[in-house]
This record gives structure tokens, sequence and C-alpha cells, in this order.
């Protein structure tokens, strides 16, 4: 097990506390509803009160795996339920009023982030290697709920919208892509000519703008909303805007409408991939045709997209 301090500094510019453990931190998290964190080492997962100087709880061997959890999350209306992200390419739950983890889905690549939907705490969404953003029920965890495509790149860091409606993405591609929590596709993505690979995006607390941290050392401003006005707009600018909404609402089934309105430019090294990554789906399509088409009917089964992301489930 791990071995931690705490020590108080005496300079008033100092921290307050000071907590210390055998290896390196990977994550933290705070509980809603009590003074307690979580936090994520090379060791275990612990369980801290501010008031002590060692962990009120300690968890090593989750799962009877030694693999590192590199991602902890409380839930935010359970408080004694955490949502984690380890090295061995699982996704688990754990609960600490038990001495045993609950589940553990492993996918078929390395998540790199979680985040709990605030408004709908039973589901997820992690950001995987693999170049997709998954979206999980915590109570069915088999098959993620939705899979979020569009990046070129590995899905580095989400955020999940104080509405709960929507999350925002920072992927190794360059790109920030926002995310309707029930629609596959990105609704809009920013991308700059000098940012670099994206390690951290956040939402700020009135949903009007979007923090990210990239590679070149910087911060960016986004707004969510590309088009909002920033400002105070007079009450003719309000109505002028609310009437091309309802135009847009009105004929969005329209092809030509429907291509205007989701048209973005996109940089050409994404275009590039993203052409790439298709021929290779269809080609797979293809393979996947014939082995069904020349072997004995009932033997090639097809699996959906969802299911294919799922390895295997530990209880």
């Amino acid at each position: 097990s791990s071995t931690s301090t705490s020590s108080k500094r005496s300079t008033p510019h100092g921290p307050l506390e000071t907590w210390r453990v055998a290896g390196t931190f990977k994550s933290i998290d705070y509980a809603r509803s009590s003074d307690y964190f979580a936090t994520a080492s090379d060791s275990a997962v612990e369980i801290w009160s501010p008031d002590r100087s060692s962990p009120v709880q300690t968890h090593s061997d989750l799962w009877g795996s030694d693999d590192t959890v590199s991602i902890v999350r409380y839930n935010p209306a359970e408080r004694s339920l955490l949502a984690m992200c380890s090295a061995d390419r699982g996704i688990g739950m754990f609960d600490t009023r038990l001495s045993s983890p609950l589940r553990k889905t492993v996918l078929s690549m390395k998540s790199n982030c979680l985040e709990w939907n605030p408004m709908e705490p039973m589901n997820f969404v992690v950001g995987n290697e693999d170049y997709n953003a998954y979206g999980f029920d915590m109570r069915k965890l088999d098959k993620p709920l939705m899979i979020y495509k569009g990046h070129v790149g590995a899905v580095l860091s989400v955020s999940w919208s104080p509405t709960g409606r929507e999350f925002v993405t920072g992927s190794y591609d360059r790109t920030v892509r926002i995310f309707p929590s029930r629609r596959g596709t990105s609704r809009e993505m920013y991308h700059a000519r000098r940012m670099q690979r994206v390690f951290t995006v956040n939402y700020s607390a009135d949903n009007r703008y979007i923090i990210s941290g990239s590679d070149d050392t910087n911060l960016r401003l986004w707004k969510a909303q590309a088009s909002a006005q920033v400002g105070q707009a007079t009450a003719r600018e309000e109505r002028a805007v609310r009437y091309r909404q309802a135009l847009v609402k009105k004929y969005k089934h329209m092809p030509e409408v429907r291509r205007i309105h989701g048209a973005r430019k996109v940089p050409k090294l994404i275009k590039k991939q993203t052409a790439l990554a298709q021929v290779s789906k269809e080609s797979e399509r293809r393979r996947h045709d014939n082995t069904v088409k020349h072997s004995k009917p009932g033997t090639v089964k097809t699996k959906a997209d969802r299911e294919k992301s799922v390895v295997k489930q530990v209880d």
C-alpha cells in the first residue's frame, strides 16, 4: 500500500495542506455533497478528507488487475459512486461503501478522459484513443448508448455543458468539436492555424463560452454558439435572430438547407485523413460482405459498431 503524509506550510503564500503518496498522481476529483476528494495514483485509488493526513480509504488491485487507474470521477448525484478509466483499456464503476468494485467494461482501445452528464447523472462520456467518444449508461455497460465520430486523432479531453445537452471534445488532431448528446456527429468544429494538440477543454458556467488549452502553450476562448453576438443585443436584433432560427428549424429537412447549415471549413489535413478513413471503412465493409457471401449461412455474424467497441465485461 502507498504511504502518505500531510504537512502545513508556515509561509503565508504557501499551500494550506500538502498530501503525498508513493508515486505520481494521475487524476483528482471532489465529491459534490461532502468534503471528501478522490485521487488516482500509480499504486491505488484513495479517498481523502481535508482534516486527515492519511487517506480515509485505499483501494488497490481493482478487479484483480495492477494496471494504473488514470482517471477518477465522482458521480454528481451519488456521493459514493466513482467512475474510472484504467490503463488496461477498462472503464469501471466503484462504490466507496463496498470493499469490492461494481462492474467493469474493457474497450478495444484505451480511454483518455471521462465526464458525467451533470443533468443526467446516470450517463457519462469517455474519449478514446480510437478517435471516437462513447456515451454510456452506467446501468448497462455491455455496449455504448452512442458513438460520437468525426475526430481523426485521439480524443484527449471532454467536458459537458451546464445544460447537459451537449459536450465539447479536444483532440490530438488539433480541433475542438461540439457534440449534441443525442447525435453522433458534431454540430460545430473549431480550429486555428497555429493551434496544436488540444489537451484540455471546459465550458464556462453560463454555457456561452468554451476554453481550450493546447500544446502551443495557449489558452483560447471560443463561443459555444459560433454565430452568437457578443454583448447586449437590441430587441430588433433578438427578433431577427429568432426569425432566422425558426426558418432553419422549419426547412432543415430540405437537402440544400441542411447542407448549407451544416457546412464547415475543414483544414486540408483533416479532410485528407477523413477521406482515407472512409476508404478504409468501405474496404473493410466489402471484405466482410465477401466473407459472408462465400461462407456457410449462419457462420459469420454481423456486429454493430457499438458492439465492436466492447471487448469484454468484468464483474
